[in-house]
């Protein structure tokens, strides 16, 4: 015990120093910008499919998931499916009967092919919708009905209008002590030009809706810890960690 008490205290002042050097979240944040022009994040899969994370924040959420032990994982936004197959493969590992819940406006139908022959299917349940649509919500909301733990995972459409929109419709479900994981909040530090074919860009992404969030919202708090220890992450200001009930 006193090792690991002694690994945790050693480990808490490296990640402290790591967070004050400011030439190291300069070239991080440099190569962050290169390595988008390659699209680095759609390099990776998770159990066969294609998961389109950086592997940091894939890390960052599996802790999460094992600290907070949730009954129900809500991910809006699915592409190819592999962070629900992530989800499911990490309740698995918990045991339990917990459940992953995504959501998009368009599941494409090779992808809900895929997703539904593979072995982590069985925890999975997937709605087409847009998830600000009041029909999409109510089924949401009774799926979640005596579920407790739920994290919640923003992934859809990333303009601030509707980023803000799920945070205020998806916030309640979210209990003390999980998270509500708002993803790609990094587009407010990007350079101007790299969303030229995109509805979204500095002013009006997730981080933006963020800020315009926590304006109103006591529930959560920016869980600077995690960022501080990726250093390289979609997600600065997105780990935000719910404190009341």
């Amino acid at each position: 015990m006193k090792q690991i008490n002694e690994f945790e205290t050693q480990k808490k002042v490296a990640i402290e120093n790591m967070a004050s050097d400011r030439n190291l979240w300069s070239l991080s944040n440099r190569w962050f910008i290169e390595s988008c022009k390659h699209k680095y994040s759609y390099n990776f899969t998770w159990l066969g499919r294609p998961i389109i994370q950086y592997p940091q924040d894939i890390i960052a959420i599996q802790e999460i998931i094992w600290k907070v032990k949730p009954n129900l994982i809500i991910e809006t936004g699915i592409a190819y499916g592999g962070s629900l197959i992530f989800y499911s493969s990490m309740l698995e590992l918990l045991g339990g009967d917990d459940q992953v819940l995504g959501i998009d406006i368009d599941i494409r139908e090779n992808n809900r092919v895929e997703i539904e022959k593979h072995s982590m299917f069985k925890r999975i349940t997937m709605i087409q919708g847009s998830s600000v649509d009041e029909s999409v919500t109510q089924q949401v909301y009774e799926f979640a009905k005596g579920k407790k733990p739920i994290l919640v995972v923003l992934d859809s459409h990333h303009t601030h209008e509707h980023v803000l929109k799920e945070l205020e419709l998806y916030s309640p479900l979210v209990t003390k002590g999980s998270y509500l994981v708002v993803l790609d909040t990094v587009i407010e530090d990007m350079p101007e030009d790299s969303f030229q074919d995109r509805p979204w860009g500095k002013g009006n992404n997730p981080k933006t809706a963020v800020w315009e969030f926590l304006k109103t919202n006591n529930r959560f708090e920016v869980d600077k810890d995690i960022e501080n220890k990726l250093i390289i992450t979609v997600a600065p200001d997105g780990y935000l960690k719910c404190t009341k009930d």
